[in-house]
């Protein structure tokens, strides 16, 4: 799928527009939101996702916020792309156009929230509301009776215009328990169902979220448990038909026409967005993979694009790799352009130390260390005014803490006061960062990160 393609009214021999060309298209559409973190919307948005496609249903999941880990489990279970619905970062219109191409095809649309329902700003909410998709709210209920009541009636009435379709209580100790539950529901809130603690599907998580789908070598069970548990549930059924747009967004110019990036992928590189991988095609890039861990040098590119992900929990491998190190560093040298993100960063230092205070080389492009923090160390929505021309939006979310003698080309601005901004570096052609940047937020500054 790509957000980004030309989109023209044709008219069949009866006059009629097709459906992949209308400017507005139904799809029956759910989002699943929560009061917090941790409450089970992932597994939940999992497992009826993995329950629609078992029922022969083609389905498309999107999550909202900046998260990268999430959307790996959703793909594995809908067994299609999943991309992110961020008001801030992309825009309405950028959201407005996913969903519209994703109503094309699919029977059902799921959204994932981030946090809770009311957090963020933009938040859950005001996507849904905006878009008129009914939500179900998911409640931990391991540690309460009757104020499961309350805080379902809180999150379904704080907003009038938000459109709330149910509520589903998730680790429940059984019928008893379930039934203190729903005894005080208000009217007009319907009682979807239950999730016992003994059906109650885990995820594996660690410092950024969840494990990486890859790494869970029995997702697909655990997936296809959490679908029979929702089975026995109203979920099925729950969705509603909602009416998209079309989003009033243009094809991009093409400006890396002919330019060949080279884009790390493998278990300590996976934190790339797919819309901006789509956007890079979309504006004529060729995009070719790669390992940092596996391969010893570079395929034939004219540009490189090293994502954030997990380098300090592969440390090892990524060290003992030299090859690899000396074509990244003879790209450089060769004034190619690198755009290194995050973790990518953190693999162009000289060293960097996992938080057991084992330190391993790296490529040694950037000057000084990065050491991995307990704590988290950067979290937040920030807008970086690129060196080149161009304001693009993005994240910052990481435990490690940097020391280089660089000078920052640049600083962020993080959305909220108080967050502290991350600073922008630059060697030549290459610009380093913190910051996660979202391409769609500005496609023509992004672009001119690769050119050549």
């Amino acid at each position: 799928m790509s957000s980004y393609s030309a989109l023209a009214l044709r008219r069949d021999a009866d006059g009629e527009v097709p459906a992949k060309t209308r400017t507005v298209r139904r799809c029956l559409a759910l989002c699943i939101a929560a009061p917090a973190s941790g409450q089970g919307k992932t597994t939940v948005t999992a497992g009826l996702a993995r329950l629609y496609r078992e029922q022969g249903l083609r389905v498309r999941v999107f999550k909202t916020g900046p998260d990268f880990l999430d959307p790996m489990i959703l793909e594995q279970a809908s067994g299609e792309p999943v991309y992110q619905l961020d008001l801030w970062m992309g825009g309405e219109e950028h959201c407005r156009t996913l969903l519209y191409e994703a109503a094309a095809d699919a029977d059902r649309i799921l959204v994932e929230g981030a946090m809770g329902l009311y957090d963020g700003a933009p938040s859950c909410a005001d996507l849904a509301a905006l878009f008129g998709i009914p939500v179900l709210l998911v409640i931990d209920a391991s540690a309460m009776a009757q104020s499961f009541a309350a805080i379902a009636h809180g999150l379904a009435s704080f907003r009038p215009d938000l459109p709330v379709a149910g509520v589903l209580a998730n680790r429940v100790g059984g019928p008893a328990h379930a039934s203190m539950l729903a005894e005080n529901l208000p009217p007009g809130l319907p009682w979807v169902g239950t999730v016992t603690r003994e059906e109650a599907v885990a995820l594996p998580h660690r410092h950024l979220g969840l494990v990486q789908a890859r790494e869970i070598a029995d997702l697909d069970a655990r997936l296809d448990q959490a679908a029979s548990v929702l089975s026995r549930t109203a979920l099925g059924d729950l969705a509603s038909p909602v009416e998209f747009a079309i989003g009033a967004q243009e094809e991009p110019e093409p400006l890396l026409a002919g330019v060949r990036i080279a884009v790390a992928r493998d278990t300590a590189f996976a934190f790339s967005y797919r819309a901006n991988l789509d956007l890079l095609r979309s504006l004529g890039a060729e995009l070719k993979y790669f390992s940092p861990q596996a391969d010893q040098a570079l395929p034939e590119a004219d540009s490189l694009y090293l994502p954030g992900g997990y380098p300090e929990l592969n440390l090892e491998r990524l060290s003992a790799n030299t090859g690899m190190h000396e074509a990244i560093r003879d790209h450089h040298h060769a004034g190619r352009p690198i755009l290194a993100e995050c973790g990518g960063m953190l693999y162009l230092m000289d060293t960097l130390t996992d938080k057991a205070g084992t330190g391993a080389s790296m490529v040694g492009l950037l000057p000084g260390e990065a050491v991995m923090q307990s704590r988290l160390a950067g979290l937040g929505m920030h807008s970086l005014e690129l060196p080149g021309g161009g304001t693009v939006r993005g994240h910052s979310f990481h435990h490690s803490q940097l020391s280089t003698r660089l000078e920052p080309a640049a600083m962020s601005r993080p959305v909220r006061e108080g967050r502290r901004p991350e600073a922008l570096y630059r060697a030549g052609a290459l610009h380093a960062s913190y910051l996660h940047l979202y391409f769609p937020s500005s496609p023509g500054a992004c672009a001119r990160l690769f050119l050549p």
